[in-house]
């Protein structure tokens, strides 16, 4: 069995109940995600031996954290327990022309406050097939971004393969922050995925003249970024998810990736969203567990478009489908009937 390892936080999750709007709310709806975790779960769902490292306190809070992973399958062996708090964030869902809201309470999280003493990375990387890691991680504190780069060193002293997810998060850093630690650490990536604002904001690429907003997709723009990209860092592949934004509850999703020879955008697929929450960890996750089980490119990117789509349809942070349901839509069965 192939592992899989990834490195973030996991935060608690309180979102509105149905649409409510956080003025309006009496209660929260709670679950637990956060980037990496999510990633995590999703290639456990898929069979690979899934170890998510992170930093939780030892209180009720952080063993609840700890126990919804397990739950799914992802190995916890690799989180260490100290720290005072588990990062919170809220979450009000849009709809329609209303776009959700997310608050963040996670500063002084036990993760953000880490040391590198508190893991042993060659341990940690010991046989290990694969690493994933986003751009919100290194975000969130200066001694984050010196764990996400000890880390890093780690995984390719053990040969391991790297992807990242830029993941451009505007309320944990500035663009200029961004560009100055993650050009750093892409001398370390195999596999960058991302969308056409982390191109922009994160490594200071603009895919032409899209307007996700206007649902029009200039994909030559992407074509030669995704070339400038590889040339610069060295990348294996270049891959990015494209979201055609209708409104809050309607989106076109699908995606394209760059493999320093062929440029190639997957099907498309109009989605009515339960939750978006998610939506690019299970698309990464989805192009992994492709590349992982030595699909091309192409087919690694339809799997990782597909299990997406699939996502948006699930509450939650977590993509809870499973293999056969991703092929199953592959296959072209997206009639939502009931199965009996």
């Amino acid at each position: 069995m192939k592992k899989v390892v990834t490195l973030g936080e996991i935060m608690l999750r309180l979102s509105t109940p149905g649409h409510e709007r956080f003025v309006q709310a009496d209660s929260f709806d709670v679950v637990y995600g956060g980037g990496e975790a999510n990633v995590a779960v999703s290639l456990a769902n898929y069979g690979y031996d899934t170890y998510f490292v992170s930093k939780l306190p030892k209180h009720e809070i952080g063993q609840a954290a700890v126990n919804h992973l397990r739950r799914f399958g992802v190995n916890t062996d690799y989180i260490a327990r100290g720290g005072e708090r588990v990062g919170i964030y809220y979450l009000e869902s849009g709809a329609s022309m209303r776009p959700s809201k997310v608050v963040y309470d996670r500063a002084h999280s036990s993760i953000s406050e880490a040391d590198i003493k508190d893991f042993d990375f060659d341990e940690i990387f010991k046989d290990a097939d694969w690493f994933h890691f986003s751009g919100i991680t290194p975000a969130i504190s200066e001694k984050a971004t010196l764990l996400t780069e000890e880390a890093l060193k780690a995984a390719k002293r053990h040969n391991v393969t790297v992807s990242v997810d830029l993941n451009y998060r505007k309320k944990l850093w500035t663009p200029e922050k961004a560009k100055e630690v993650m050009t750093n650490l892409m001398q370390y990536v195999d596999v960058c995925i991302g969308n056409e604002e982390d191109a922009e904001k994160v490594l200071g690429f603009k895919p032409g003249e899209t307007d996700v907003t206007s649902g029009e997709l200039e994909l030559s723009g992407y074509q030669d970024i995704f070339k400038q990209m590889k040339a610069k860092f060295g990348f294996k592949y270049v891959i990015s998810s494209l979201r055609e934004s209708y409104s809050a509850s309607d989106n076109g999703w699908s995606a394209c990736a760059y493999d320093g020879n062929e440029f190639y955008h997957s099907r498309k697929y109009d989605i009515r969203i339960v939750d978006r929450v998610g939506g690019g960890d299970s698309f990464a996750s989805g192009v992994i567990y492709g590349l992982l089980e030595g699909k091309n490119f192409k087919d690694a990117l339809e799997f990782g478009v597909a299990a997406s789509a699939l996502k948006h349809t699930i509450f939650g942070d977590f993509n809870m489908v499973t293999v056969d349901e991703v092929e199953t839509l592959l296959k072209g069965d997206a009639s939502g009937r009931v199965q009996r």
